[in-house]
């Protein structure tokens, strides 16, 4: 996703592999404590920012998870992807350390697999929808010397709350109507898609163009939402894509609507429906503008086509 992105976006596994010496040590005032949930109040729908209220400094050891809400949604079962707000407090100094509802963050894209984190394995087994809330001891779940970026040292206490937002939709599927004249022909390699052929097909204009080829029923994206997708991206009358992750089977998460990508997204996907296929036609201005994009190989004067499939969005 790299080659549409203008601006770094906020990544919270980055965060959560950082380090900081203690914050609460022996050394420290004693305070009341209350063991784990005893410490707080949580409030709030879920996929609301919830609202935690705390009553005194809390103390945890072993990672240990309670569900809040039980959603109706799907079970998440190994190789299952999930979009996620995530709400970290620490627990020794009673506050807020991370929310993805703060500004420039978003829903985080989860994968249901051996790489998620030791406190984020409460999501397997549960079902969209849910709230879960997890509670440890900082050494537990971020090692041994905590976490810097999150504020949060050694010997803290953590409280992570989990809402487990969207689930990610099939690909589009069916009968569709027919393209515009302007829309190029999709390949095929293997039954997945691989890129554009664009015999016959007319030379760009300067005007944004949309052609949707399959319309989904789903939530519909908002501006500020994390949205998920498959997509492949390439320049007019080019051989080849310059951008894609059809090949990989794996989706890509980001925020839309807030100058993260490049405005032919920000323009297109706002307001579309979950379900969704649909091809772009971004001319320059409203791509990579007269700096063009040299690390994709993409020219000042390239209009770029896409094709995109929208899976989630919280």
């Amino acid at each position: 996703m790299s080659a549409l992105r203008r601006l770094p976006l906020l990544l919270v596994p980055a965060l959560l592999s950082a380090s900081l010496a203690a914050c609460g040590d022996d050394t420290a005032p004693a305070e009341p404590t209350s063991e784990r949930l005893d410490a707080v109040t949580i409030s709030g729908e879920v996929g609301d920012e919830p609202e935690v209220t705390w009553k005194s400094q809390m103390s945890a050891g072993k990672i240990e998870s309670e569900t809040l809400v039980t959603g109706d949604g799907a079970t998440l079962e190994d190789g299952d992807q999930v979009l996620a707000h995530l709400w970290i407090g620490n627990g020794f100094i009673e506050d807020k350390a991370f929310s993805t509802h703060d500004k420039d963050a978003t829903a985080e894209l989860v994968s249901v697999d051996e790489s998620l984190p030791p406190f984020l394995a409460a999501v397997k087994g549960a079902t969209i929808g849910s709230r879960i809330a997890v509670t440890s001891s900082a050494e537990e779940a971020f090692g041994p010397a905590g976490n810097s970026q999150l504020g949060i040292g050694n010997k803290d206490s953590v409280l992570v709350i989990i809402d487990l937002a969207s689930g990610i939709a099939d690909p589009p599927s069916g009968t569709r109507p027919p393209a515009p004249a302007w829309v190029p022909k999709i390949e095929f390699k293997k039954g997945v898609i691989s890129g554009f052929d664009f015999a016959g097909t007319p030379e760009p204009t300067e005007d944004l163009k949309e052609s949707v080829l399959f319309e989904g029923d789903g939530a519909v994206v908002e501006e500020g939402n994390a949205i998920v997708v498959k997509y492949l991206g390439q320049v007019y009358d080019a051989k080849k894509p310059f951008d894609e992750n059809f090949s990989t089977g794996t989706p890509t998460s980001f925020a839309i609507g807030t100058g993260g990508v490049i405005k032919g997204w920000d323009k297109t996907l706002v307001g579309k429906k979950v379900g969704t296929r649909l091809i772009i036609a971004v001319p320059p201005k409203l791509g990579y503008g007269e700096a063009g994009n040299t690390d994709a190989g993409i020219k000042p004067t390239d209009t770029l086509y896409f094709l995109i499939d929208i899976l989630a969005t919280a």
